[in-house]
């Protein structure tokens, strides 16, 4: 008889788990510790939007919406994707609501990527990337991003990653873990590659209305793009609704039935309580200019500025991220790897942060410090990594 282990797919198997988890559940377990690794707004939903989903449910609303997600929804989708990001896409047709953009990106890559087609995707990013290819039977590419480049993707790395297996290029700006946007010139250049080699896009643009300076510029805007991109985004960051658990794509009616097929066999719908809550973050938001959206982004830029002013006097190199909130600081002064970095600064001052090489092996010297969290912790995180920094000189 074969043992539980051989009854599992080797693909499965083959997976690491997330470089992220390990640290959160230590952090979990140490009483004083202060965790620098969420990657989640440690502000609370609004009031109103939870009272919308709470109204729901006292009207009985609990049943099953269309696959595609409440027509409501979907018609302010549309025009918040128009109005803030000139992203022009039919609610009926093009766009349709997901369980979390982690969803959506799992939808976008079974529907469009073959076994053995090569996904390239920037290194580091998000740790769901390349799992999520190789379980769609797709082999990454990473490209490789560099902080002299301020860790955005150049037209010059993406036509050296570029192999005649390449089909998708998964786009995520503004990135998690650096923090690097892109903007139109810079989108521009990469959207020629990706034109020349006819590549598909995946845009992952969850953090796009967290940026600080200009705003996000969608690469899917510019000239001959939307035939050949899927736009992924959610409410988790932005409008703090990360427990709601809802995303959506936008992408031409041909791509978007695809993956609809999928996401009616797997999920059905998104849950219909979220939806109406994210159906009045959207309307109310469009009444008073995204108020609550800006005050989050307001107050995030002041704790990056902070946190990546002190990681800088302590000694940890830390270029100016621009997007998102975290902060992506090279350990590689202290002469630790960012691994053992993480690991002892945990152990030893109750501080958690994130090793960088759980994004790409580019991430090896950097560890992710996430700014969504209280100055106050921020300031007594970098009391602790001082600290211990100051140690690892004297040894």
């Amino acid at each position: 008889m074969k043992k539980a282990k051989d009854r599992i797919n080797p693909t499965v198997n083959g997976i690491k788990p997330s470089g992220i988890r390990k640290f959160f559940d230590v952090a979990a377990e140490i009483p004083d510790a202060i965790s620098l690794g969420v990657g989640e707004p440690d502000f609370v939903t609004p009031w109103s939007v939870r009272n919308a989903a709470v109204r729901s449910l006292q009207r009985g609303y609990t049943s099953y919406t269309s696959n595609r997600g409440l027509k409501e929804l979907r018609e302010e989708i549309a025009f918040y994707l128009s109005s803030r990001f000139n992203l022009h896409y039919d609610f009926e047709k093009e766009i349709f609501v997901t369980v979390g953009a982690s969803e959506a990106i799992d939808v976008a890559l079974r529907a469009l990527v073959t076994p053995g087609d090569g996904v390239l995707v920037s290194d580091p990013s998000y740790v769901s990337y390349a799992p999520g290819i190789t379980l769609a039977g797709g082999v990454p590419q990473p490209i490789r991003t560099e902080a002299k480049d301020d860790f955005k993707l150049t037209p010059q790395a993406l036509e050296k990653a570029v192999t005649d297996k390449s089909r998708v290029i998964i786009f995520p700006y503004p990135n998690n873990p650096t923090g690097a946007v892109m903007n139109k010139k810079e989108t521009e250049e990469i959207a020629a590659v990706i034109k020349k080699y006819d590549l598909t896009v995946i845009s992952d643009e969850i953090y796009a209305e967290l940026t600080y300076g200009e705003r996000h510029v969608s690469i899917c805007a510019g000239e001959g793009m939307k035939e050949r991109s899927v736009v992924i985004s959610g409410f988790s960051k932005a409008f703090a609704m990360t427990g709601w658990r809802l995303g959506y794509i936008a992408a031409p009616k041909e791509i978007s039935e695809a993956m609809l097929k999928i996401h009616q066999y797997v999920i059905m719908c998104a849950p219909t309580f979220s939806q109406y809550a994210a159906l009045y973050a959207l309307r109310e938001g469009r009444k008073d200019g995204y108020r609550d959206v800006e005050y989050m982004r307001e107050q995030y830029d002041m704790r990056r500025k902070y946190l990546v002013s002190g990681l800088n006097k302590i000694g940890l190199t830390c270029f100016e991220p621009r997007g998102a909130f975290y902060a992506f600081p090279c350990v590689k002064s202290t002469g630790l790897s960012g691994e053992v970095f993480a690991e002892r600064l945990l152990r030893e001052k109750h501080v958690a942060v994130v090793p960088g090489d759980a994004f790409g092996d580019s991430g090896k010297d950097f560890v992710r410090c996430s700014y969504a969290c209280s100055l106050s912790q921020l300031k007594e995180a970098l009391e602790r990594i001082e600290e211990f920094t100051r140690g690892l000189a004297r040894c």
